[in-house]
């Protein structure tokens, strides 16, 4: 059996690493959407280049843009069975793409995420707001959900319809506890695999900034308290 599977890659000023990140995804992806989140330099021409389905939103937030992505595949006849996020900055390794959905084709998994383990983790390519964040978060879902989960990785990949299911709402740097949390209220079968991670190509617009760091601390523990009370 086939499988239809699309990715989606937010990106915000990544003309530097965007090429890089849809060269090496394999070619068992049938569209490599790129979300342009209102950049400013030639992202948007690099992926073209590259291949690439290029949308704008001009909307700034990560959420914002997966939404964007989610839009765009809604609007299409055929639907895809697997949904893949991953970063635009080629931190993540787009090669291991078919680690994160072989649970779902072998396993019947719904939802995959990958663990950007310690051992696996280029030097410096997590900042400490990011691994304790990561941490405290993961540490809360366990201790209300009794949850599984080890990391909040962007490199995911989740069945379309569970996706659908989750209809997912937010628009910044929630998404992915958001799809987690979701994941869990719904009783999704879920699994992590250990993915390599290396540092990124230019600055975090998140964990680069204090700013940016407090503010994608706030909304992902907001996300875990409403769900610990619901």
């Amino acid at each position: 059996m086939s499988f239809i599977i699309k990715v989606i890659i937010p990106a915000f000023n990544e003309e530097a690493s965007i090429g890089k990140v849809i060269s090496e995804i394999p070619d068992l992806v049938s569209e490599i959407i790129v979300v342009s989140n209102n950049s400013s330099d030639q992202t948007e021409n690099v992926a073209k280049m590259e291949g690439a389905t290029v949308l704008r939103e001009p909307q700034r937030g990560y959420g914002h843009a997966c939404l964007k992505g989610l839009e765009h595949i809604a609007s299409q006849e055929i639907k895809p069975d697997i949904v893949v996020f991953l970063d635009g900055d080629y931190s993540d390794y787009p090669k291991d793409l078919h680690k994160i959905i072989a649970p779902i084709i072998n396993d019947n998994m719904d939802l995959v995420i990958g663990s950007r383990v310690k051992r696996w983790r280029e030097k410096g390519s997590m900042t400490f707001p990011q691994v304790f964040g990561n941490w405290l978060a993961t540490s809360l879902m366990k201790l209300f959900f009794s949850a599984k989960f080890t990391d909040l990785g962007p490199f995911r990949a989740i069945k379309y319809n569970k996706l659908l299911a989750l209809q997912m709402q937010d628009k910044t740097y929630g998404w992915t506890v958001e799809m987690q949390l979701k994941a869990l209220k719904q009783k999704l079968t879920y699994i992590e695999v250990p993915v390599h991670y290396k540092n990124r190509i230019g600055t975090s617009k998140v964990s680069g900034t204090v700013k940016g760091a407090i503010f994608a601390g706030v909304k992902i523990l907001s996300w875990i308290f409403k769900y610990s009370f619901k």
